[in-house]
């Protein structure tokens, strides 16, 4: 499967996708990054991925950027667009050529707490467990379908940087298998929801253990 990776920031997903590429098991073909200094652009140059910057600044317009970054992602022929960690909401004229093709992983139980600060907010809560979700996206922010899901509890004394520290390394398998189940099925978004094979899919995926592996169902 041919992998496009958009980032903003450190690329620590980008690296578990880097992982997995060496394993044979996906080609990341370019990563775009909305911002110069990001690290994640260090890690795609010493694995040899094409990069790119695309600063956003640079755009009087939103939807300048958009149309730009459209034009970039369409030039390396993506089968997957993979948002990791990147920070700008994206426009139809991004999302209506990749329609279906398109998710982002998200640092929260969606549909609780779409945007930003998820682990504080969920300490304040009180909740029991927190974790990550990957969904197609659309133009509502964080509110498109969920394919998949992973879940850690919330521990005694947990902040908001010992809980992010304990999920990073589950967000990095779920990313991983979440693709991995995109070159083994058939992944449909449509107004009715996620549908898998043909089927409806009636609640997301859940990544467990089983037998030493890692694996949604």
């Amino acid at each position: 499967m041919r992998v496009c990776v958009l980032i903003s920031g450190s690329g620590s997903n980008l690296q578990a996708l880097i992982n997995a590429r060496d394993e044979g098991r996906i080609d990341i073909v370019s990563v775009i990054s909305n911002r110069a200094d990001a690290m994640g652009l260090e890690r795609a140059n010493r694995a040899g991925i094409p990069t790119t910057i695309l600063e956003h600044q640079r755009f009087a317009q939103r939807n300048q950027f958009d149309r730009a970054l459209c034009v970039l992602i369409s030039a390396c022929h993506p089968d997957l667009v993979v948002l990791a960690g990147f920070m700008r909401i994206i426009g139809s004229a991004v999302l209506d050529p990749f329609k279906g093709r398109m998710i982002n992983l998200h640092p929260s139980l969606l549909p609780r707490y779409r945007g930003t600060d998820t682990y504080q907010r969920a300490l304040e809560a009180g909740d029991r467990e927190h974790g990550a979700s990957i969904h197609f996206v659309t133009g509502e922010l964080d509110g498109g379908p969920v394919i998949s899901q992973v879940r850690i509890p919330v521990l005694a004394g947990d902040d908001k940087h010992t809980l992010a520290a304990r999920l990073a390394p589950m967000e990095h398998k779920l990313i991983v298998s979440t693709i991995d189940f995109f070159t083994q099925h058939q992944l449909e978004s449509g107004d009715d929801g996620i549908f898998l094979d043909g089927d409806k899919l009636l609640q997301p995926l859940q990544l467990h253990e089983e037998n030493g592996k890692m694996i949604l169902k």
